[in-house]
């Protein structure tokens, strides 16, 4: 079972579950992911020249954060060999709705339309999505993210803290989903967040 996605007059996506946005309009939405999250972590020059990346996301949602991070490992050619995305996501979205919210960033359509075509299945678990040829590696650990995170031997070398807002989503903020984050993180690992 999917989650249920309303979109509102200006073409944001909405959540019935947290009574909230998932985002801003998509110019800003695109702009948050770019100067937030990515340069926030100084990525891409933080991956250059290693062998591989690993990047912790609390909260995937419509894997905006995931794309633009893909398009920019994609356009570096000091980019490591292996990117690999680990994300939590407790409801995750339909493939429709993925690729609905993807039509908005023409240049991300294509890395969209390669994960929706994997994009199925996604029962509670770890889902492992090999993209662009295996050089691309997303997890994708379906359920609570405290949980998810204590299962897993995990490593990362940046940390995307997303998702709603801790007054609308508190369980993702709360100091127990947080101590589980930092059980990823290793000496200099960055962290980004809104």
């Amino acid at each position: 079972m999917t989650e249920t996605v309303q979109w509102m007059a200006d073409g944001t996506p909405y959540s019935p579950r947290f009574g909230d946005r998932y985002h801003s309009e998509a110019a800003h939405a695109l702009a948050q992911a770019e100067q937030v999250f990515l340069a926030g972590c100084g990525l891409p020059q933080a991956w250059a020249g290693q062998p591989q990346w690993r990047i912790l996301e609390t909260g995937f949602g419509f894997g905006l954060n995931f794309l633009v991070t893909w398009h920019a490992w994609q356009q570096d050619p000091a980019r490591p060999a292996l990117l690999h995305f680990v994300s939590t996501e407790a409801f995750p979205i339909a493939a429709a709705d993925l690729l609905e919210q993807a039509r908005k960033f023409p240049h991300l359509l294509p890395l969209a339309e390669e994960l929706a075509a994997q994009w199925w299945g996604l029962l509670p678990g770890v889902h492992r999505l090999r993209l662009a040829g295996g050089r691309v590696l997303l997890s994708l650990l379906v359920g609570d993210s405290q949980t998810m995170l204590r299962q897993q031997e995990l490593v990362a070398d940046s940390i995307y803290l997303d998702g709603f807002s801790p007054a609308r989503n508190p369980d993702m903020w709360s100091l127990h989903t947080l101590k589980a984050v930092a059980r990823c993180a290793r000496r200099g690992t960055r962290l980004a967040t809104w």
